[in-house]
């Protein structure tokens, strides 16, 4: 085969494989268009096959980060500019038919959205509960005899809700399980290390995703923008803000309606499709925010290493060390660990979505690492990570994935700490 030949077929190879992929992640959109809410996006509990162990393995110890679930914005602003935007709109008579009736139902719970902001809903607590029980039942091994837990959480109320509804859920499920719950300024860096609050002051540097640089190749669709507008309003004159501005506020609060149980309150205003058509843009922004922060959080990592190291040296008898905290911690942990290719930072900002999902990042999105022991005892561990529950592959070398050695999980992890200086 001669040389040109050779190249020819290896690009042909390289299209495939990246339409192969291209057409993997757009798939799952179209299979759940939910996902497309990213960030905002219920938690999806889905499922599938395990590798199974490879032969004398037996899980012993799982470690896990996982953010708190669903919940009322964040912050007020949301609901605080989308009334001024309604009611501006009202007053002036600018609302479609469609758009006044949403305006009446926006006023009959503004006063819940306004007192529930930041506050975890009941789908949050239920979402804890099932993550829990699946955890338990998945890993039998690690539960059945009982044992110590150690679970510690952020020093936000939502947090500490989700960590309490897990807890409970696990004990439920075994009584025997003894748990230690920790909300407090002493164990901050194994949740969220920035905190202005945590008493070990961190100066990490930020990073910026390759992509950035060739932002402008990427298109937007923007007509999604004028069809939102159009549903809800009459005109766009006399409106408060420019147009973008306020069709993102209608979007953004449709994204939240599933996580506080008023889906179906906008109509057909915004839909589903819409949402995934401004998917592949708004994950690029969900890339630079957790691709800016993964070295903020090498406390956490260093967190998972050393409690794991206790475990194995047997001056910790913890069987599980759990961790609650944000999207803005366990997003970055997912690049900073490479997390499915997570690390990989293409230039190509069409690229971004097969490396990157922000999906993954959605309400109680969380990640577990489970410890195997084999026959030789202390030194003979595998590493599995999953991630939301599912099998995750990880940049560490191994002839066994999704199982790691975790000797090379270790120095793997350790260097990659160690390189970055603060």
């Amino acid at each position: 085969m001669t040389r040109k030949l050779f190249t020819i077929l290896l690009l042909a190879l390289f299209t495939l494989s990246t339409e192969a992929q291209n057409n993997y992640v757009l798939d799952q959109l179209k299979e759940n268009p939910r996902k497309a809410y990213g960030n905002d996006c219920p938690y999806l509990f889905e499922t599938a096959p395990q590798t199974k162990a490879p032969r004398g393995y037996k899980p012993f110890y799982i470690s896990h980060y996982a953010r708190h679930g669903s919940r009322y914005n964040w912050t007020d602003r949301l609901y605080k500019d989308l009334d001024t935007l309604l009611t501006t709109a009202h007053e002036k008579q600018l609302l479609t038919p469609e758009g006044e009736i949403f305006y009446q139902k926006f006023l009959t719970v503004k006063n819940e959205l306004m007192t529930g902001v930041g506050e975890l809903t009941q789908l949050g607590w239920e979402q804890h509960q099932g993550i829990a029980r699946r955890m338990h039942n998945q890993f039998p091994e690690v539960f059945k005899k009982g044992g110590n837990v150690f679970a510690v959480s952020s020093l936000s109320g939502r947090c500490v809700l989700s960590m309490s509804a897990f807890c409970q859920e696990l004990v439920q499920c075994n009584p025997k399980i003894e748990i230690r719950e920790q909300s407090s300024r002493f164990t901050l860096d194994a949740v969220v290390p920035n905190d202005r609050q945590n008493p070990h002051k961190h100066n990490f540097p930020k990073a910026k995703p390759r992509y950035e640089k060739n932002r402008s190749l990427f298109k937007s669709d923007n007509t999604i923008v004028g069809k939102v507008m159009s549903r809800t309003f009459t005109t766009t004159e006399g409106l408060p803000w420019d147009t973008k501005k306020n069709a993102y506020l209608l979007i953004d609060f449709y994204k939240t309606l599933p996580s506080i149980n008023y889906e179906g309150m906008m109509g057909n205003l915004i839909t589903d499709a819409d949402i995934v058509a401004l998917w592949e843009s708004s994950n690029l922004g969900s890339y630079t925010w957790v691709f800016t922060d993964k070295y903020v959080v090498i406390p956490i990592l260093q967190d998972i290493i050393q409690k794991a190291d206790a475990v194995l040296a047997g001056t910790s008898d913890h069987i599980a060390d759990l961790r609650f905290g944000h999207d803005s911690f366990i997003g970055p942990l997912t690049v900073l660990m490479g997390i499915n290719g997570a690390d990989i930072d293409p230039e190509d900002p069409y690229e971004v979505k097969n490396c990157y999902q922000n999906w993954e990042t959605c309400k109680a999105c969380n990640i577990q690492l489970v410890f195997y022991r084999g026959k030789q005892g202390r030194n003979d561990i595998l590493v599995k990570c999953l991630l939301n529950g599912m099998e995750a592959r990880l940049p560490v070398p191994t002839t066994q994935a999704p199982y790691y050695k975790w000797t090379d999980f270790r120095d793997f992890y350790t260097k990659r700490c160690q390189d970055i200086k603060e």
